[in-house]
């Protein structure tokens, strides 16, 4: 166990893991505007949007209980006292922080959304840092925080898809950034005394479910079901399940700076992908171009100075 959670602090390994989790969390902001497409899903038709994402979050669950179980050789079931944790990091890492991805997603373009969520990576450190005091907050964490905080005012001030700023795009995606931040932290916290990937599976299941109801509650359905559509859903599922079942391994074993902050490689990807999935060609604008290297200069000063 002690030679599992040494290969897991070591940095080049922390990387490696944390980029496969933002390449696969990357490929999401496009397949999730195909999704929409290929069940017929409208930008306002929110009810239908949740339903969408309710559902591949319960099925996202399911595989990860499924790999843990294999993995552990038993089933990985909730006791009494790990119940009230999976509710509350079920709470932000997938009912809240869902709720306003799927909405915000369909009111603003994939480059954008792509960018913004960036700024989980500096909000998750003054979370951890400022609220629950789990590590220092460096100078140098500081500087990086304004240089990521500046890439993301940059990427409004005009706007790559001509509006400047939009709350029901723009914003609910920033809101569902602050949500992921704080079901970090709770994950952080949780995992020293449960096992991450249950954590993981459990808190998919019961927000998913959630998620759904809320959906059909506003009237949503799920739209043509095409062969291509399944699959899609099935991808976007076992992109949930790897992903963040991955990162909760990670963020068991080091501190939540020095895993957040390798998520510059989620706007990275999630930006180059919208580019050519999508044919969003924003990026290539001087206001991307900008957005980008200054999200990507905070986070590598805190890679490089601020865990030292």
């Amino acid at each position: 166990m002690n030679e599992k959670k040494d290969i897991l602090t070591k940095t080049w390994v922390v990387a490696v893991l944390a980029s496969i989790c933002c390449m696969l969390w990357g490929s999401a902001f496009s397949c999730v505007k195909i999704g929409y497409s290929l069940m017929n899903i409208t930008t306002n038709d929110s009810g239908s949007q949740l339903v969408f994402g309710g559902i591949r979050f319960f099925v996202a669950g399911l595989m990860a209980l499924a790999m843990g179980s294999t993995a552990e050789r038993k089933i990985l079931l909730p006791t009494k006292t790990s119940i009230p944790k999976i509710m509350i990091i079920s709470l932000f890492q997938t009912i809240l922080q869902y709720f306003f991805y799927y909405i915000g997603l369909a009111h603003t373009t994939g480059v954008k959304a792509a960018i913004i969520v960036g700024a989980n990576v500096f909000i998750a450190i003054l979370v951890s840092s400022l609220l629950y005091k789990l590590e220092k907050l460096t100078a140098v964490k500081i500087a990086g925080c304004i240089l990521g905080f500046s890439g993301i005012i940059v990427i409004n001030l005009g706007g790559l898809s001509g509006v400047s700023f939009n709350f029901l795009g723009d914003g609910f995606i920033f809101l569902c950034t602050c949500a992921y931040a704080f079901s970090s932290v709770y994950m952080k916290r949780y995992s020293e005394t449960e096992d991450p990937v249950m954590l993981s599976g459990w808190q998919f299941v019961f927000g998913g479910a959630v998620l759904t109801v809320i959906g059909f509650l506003m009237g949503g359905r799920l739209g043509h079901m095409s062969a291509k559509a399944f699959l899609m859903l099935l991808y976007l599922a076992f992109v949930s399940a790897a992903a963040y079942s991955l990162w909760a391994v990670l963020l068991k074993h080091n501190p939540v700076s020095k895993v957040a902050i390798f998520g510059f490689m989620n706007p990275v990807c999630g930006v180059l992908l919208s580019t050519i999935l999508l044919d969003e060609k924003g990026i290539f604008g001087v206001q991307g171009i900008a957005a980008l290297i200054l999200v990507c200069s905070g986070i590598f000063i805190v890679q490089r100075k601020g865990n030292k």
